[in-house]
């Protein structure tokens, strides 16, 4: 684990996003909340909050962070089959929140595919990346895209 007990404690946030790749006809029934598991959104938007919270205890050398805010939104192009599942968190401490928003983003995504895999089995899980991240030393970082 990192010493981070010199490092100034600062406002921090993370952003994170993830891809999941179903069918059309899928990605119609995640939008109409018609999956056979009820409401796709809704149940990974809560499983990635949760994740979050515990990111310290599923990566060996995270640090514990009071997390102010965790939030996770979805957007979805029914057309092209994207599910863009999009994570961010908050705190102020004296190390970043990537990982969290990061595992975030991570499990909501698997959760979208734990709830569609009855329908299609060949959903994918296609990108998890940081998008954002301010605070700390190294300040303002966005991704090119």
């Amino acid at each position: 684990m990192v010493d981070v007990s010199d490092k100034d404690v600062t406002a921090r946030r993370a952003v994170a996003r993830a891809l999941v790749r179903v069918s059309a006809q899928t990605a119609r029934l995640v939008v109409a909340g018609d999956a056979p598991k009820g409401d796709v959104i809704g149940v990974a938007r809560v499983a990635g909050i949760q994740a979050a919270k515990r990111t310290h205890e599923l990566i060996p050398l995270c640090h514990q962070l009071p997390l102010a805010f965790v939030g996770v939104s979805a957007r979805i192009d029914a057309d092209a089959g994207v599910i863009e599942l999009t994570a961010e968190a908050r705190t102020t401490a004296q190390t970043g929140v990537e990982m969290e928003a990061l595992t975030a983003a991570s499990v909501a995504a698997l959760t979208v595919y734990d709830m569609v895999k009855g329908v299609e089995r060949g959903a994918m899980i296609e990108r998890v990346e940081l998008v954002e991240k301010s605070g700390g030393r190294s300040g303002h970082w966005v991704r090119d895209e």
